[in-house]
């Protein structure tokens, strides 16, 4: 799993640096391949290690047990979403996930309970309905105000969860389907080969299905409803709603059911990808993994070094980014030390989980496996 969290490193890193477009306003790449992608890979990993932190394919009992976990998972998203806000706060360059982050880790303490098909189902459920309520939900011309949560917002709580929930970057309505599909995924036994095989090929199928189905519909009439000069220039996170054509579309951060069902094949197909390459030779997998397990340390420095060095865009910094990911990771799993954040914001965890179970100590180990994200 961490190593599945290197790759989605890797594709942020990218998104990040590199250019997205050509000068013909066509997408490079780095758009088609990481845009949106990887940062959906890292909601379906949150849901997974949701699921292993809170007993993999046990899950909690009821009761104090799962209180326990739940208050673990939401001091987890308070302190993640807080920690967002400040990076808001201080002007970093790219727009901030943590803080939509933070609400999906405090509604997953709800859903730790149910089984693995029922995961399943919602998050199907949520990939087909949740787009089509958030375009009925936002009427009218597209918001034109703020794509992510500030401080001044806690006193004006509408606008907050309005941003948060619906019209934001990372909207929670339509980005609770990875979290369902993660944890779903999670509360499976993923240590047989077949287990990797079935992500892998499953989430290739899934994805390239989604991306098809689009495609057809666009070239069937959505295209020519939509504009095709329209059909880049899509904002982050929703879609306008003058054409339910919109939601035929299968681009980065558009909310849409395609992109959300392409974004968890993608996923499932990289998850299953480091599990094998694992089983085939842990040493190749042992460098990213390490990289891997300290996510929101990496995550926060890349703001303060993009935002203090301004690089130009190119490859040339994303190697910079890259080597000096490995080169900090390592050197502290050397040293015995995990990502500094990842430290906080688990041991913080653990020590909530433990005063709600009282005397009656949970089975399983909240922060184990959530890493910080």
């Amino acid at each position: 799993m961490d190593a599945a969290r290197f790759v989605a490193l890797i594709g942020m890193f990218a998104v990040h640096i590199m250019p997205l477009e050509t000068r013909d306003g066509q997408p490079t790449l780095t758009e088609l391949v990481a845009g949106g992608r990887s940062a959906a890979l890292f909601g379906v990993l949150a849901g997974v290690g949701v699921a292993l932190s809170t007993g993999g394919t046990r899950r909690p009992d009821a009761g104090r047990a799962h209180l326990a976990a739940a208050a673990g998972l939401a001091v987890r998203g308070l302190l993640i979403g807080l920690l967002g806000v400040l990076l808001v706060a201080m002007g970093t360059p790219v727009l901030v996930i943590l803080p939509f982050y933070g609400v999906l880790f405090v509604l997953a303490g709800a859903l730790v309970r149910l089984t693995p098909r029922v995961l399943a189902a919602a998050a199907v459920v949520a990939c087909l309905l949740t787009p089509v309520i958030s375009f009925l939900l936002r009427p009218g011309p597209l918001p034109d105000g703020p794509l992510e949560p500030t401080i001044s917002m806690v006193t004006a709580p509408g606008e907050l969860l309005s941003i948060l929930f619906l019209t934001g970057t990372y909207p929670v309505l339509t980005w609770i389907t990875f979290l369902l599909a993660g944890m779903a995924i999670g509360r499976c036994d993923l240590r047989p080969r077949s287990a990797a095989i079935r992500l892998l090929v499953g989430g290739v199928v899934l994805a390239v299905v989604g991306k098809v189905s689009s495609l057809v519909l666009l070239a069937a009439g959505g295209a020519a409803a939509i504009g095709e000069d329209r059909l880049g220039q899509l904002p982050l996170g929703v879609t306008p709603t003058d054409t339910w054509w919109w939601l035929a579309v299968d681009s980065s951060h558009s909310g849409t059911p395609f992109f959300l069902a392409g974004s968890i094949g993608t996923s499932m197909a990289v998850l299953g990808a480091m599990l094998l390459l694992a089983r085939w030779s842990e040493r190749l997998a042992r460098v990213p993994a390490v990289v891997g397990s300290m996510p929101l340390t990496m995550y926060t420095l890349q703001l303060l070094v993009l935002d203090a060095a301004d690089p130009a865009p190119g490859f040339r910094w994303l190697l910079v980014f890259v080597v000096g990911a490995v080169v900090l990771g390592v050197g502290l799993r050397l040293t015995g030390q995990q990502g500094p954040l990842e430290a906080v914001v688990s041991g913080a965890s653990r020590a909530a989980c433990r005063a709600v179970a009282g005397t009656a100590r949970p089975r399983h180990r909240i922060g184990s496996h959530l890493k910080g994200l």
